[in-house]
């Protein structure tokens, strides 16, 4: 290895959660899965709800979406865990794609006065401003930058970003009257990670597959991708709830125009889905929906996954 290449940004990214809301086991759930999970069935790993950790020099990270189980995501990190006497935190950025819950709750346990910084869209940060309750996290320590749809910025040296729109809904808890599931604009966003010449994406939400989004994936070395249920259905079949997964804002894995097919022919280094329900019999090791999804080239997100893209 030459000087040059050994001294080049080197990008990291680590699986902190790979569930969708709720997480695995569900704290109320005892679905198929679920009921594994709770009896220490080896098959079904345990997962917190999801968000991913990259960085280029191990020391300075950026979180990409602040779960609601960020605490005891970091108690399982040793590289996001203070360092040395006193307050510090590796965390140096944290980058919201959407305000699910899931995906921004996280932000009240970054509350005692350590800087980072908070990015996202406009859209997304004025949804968590409209919120007093994130007054906790003080801007004067944390500040906020707004980016734009499409426009490169640098969240940490070395670590080049871009966000792009994604169809998604608005968060449960701002849900009104009719509601628009596949919206294209600020409020679901996937995100391009970029450092020494290697690209990956995250889009842990999405209706469905745009032309922009194949292009992307197809030029990306890595590519988290929303892998919340396997079928449309999963949620009614199994009792769990009255919606399909579109209705949620989210593609399913199986079926016509479901992710399997859409993105059969989009083919980065590494295909790996996050996000997914506890309801996913994916997460089942063995099963035949995993063998499914793992023939068709894409990986399983597992809590503490490492990815070198």
């Amino acid at each position: 290895m030459s000087p040059a290449s050994a001294s080049s940004p080197r990008l990291r990214a680590l699986v902190l959660g790979s569930g969708g809301g709720g997480g695995v086991p569900q704290w109320n759930c005892g679905c198929r899965v679920c009921r594994l999970a709770w009896s220490g069935d080896e098959r079904v790993k345990p997962r917190t709800q999801s968000s991913l950790a990259v960085s280029v020099d191990g020391a300075n990270w950026l979180l990409l979406n602040a779960s609601i189980d960020m605490r005891q995501q970091i108690l399982a990190t040793p590289a996001l865990q203070p360092k040395g006497d006193g307050r510090h935190s590796p965390i140096a950025a944290v980058l919201l794609t959407n305000t699910d819950v899931d995906h921004a709750a996280g932000l009240l346990s970054l509350r005692e006065r350590q800087p980072f910084t908070i990015w996202g869209t406009q859209a997304i940060l004025d949804t968590i401003g409209a919120n007093r309750i994130f007054d906790v996290v003080g801007r004067a320590i944390v500040p906020r930058h707004a980016v734009k749809l499409g426009e490169a910025f640098e969240p940490l040296p070395g670590l080049t970003l871009e966000v792009f729109p994604v169809p998604g809904k608005v968060p449960l808890w701002l849900e009104e009257n009719e509601v628009k599931t596949d919206q294209i604009g600020e409020g679901t966003v996937g995100v391009a990670v970029e450092a020494g010449g290697r690209t990956l994406l995250y889009a842990p939400g999405c209706a469905r597959v745009t032309d922009d989004l194949k292009m992307r994936i197809a030029a990306a070395h890595a590519l988290f991708f929303d892998g919340t249920l396997f079928a449309d259905d999963e949620m009614i079949v199994n009792g769990l709830g009255d919606k399909t997964g579109r209705r949620m804002g989210h593609m399913p894995l199986s079926g016509p125009g479901g992710t399997l097919e859409e993105l059969a022919a989009c083919a980065p280094a590494r295909r790996i889905l996050i996000h997914i329900n506890n309801s996913n019999p994916i997460l089942i090791e063995g099963s035949p929906e995993e063998a499914r999804v793992k023939a068709a080239g894409w990986d399983i997100a597992f809590d503490g996954m490492e990815v070198v893209p």
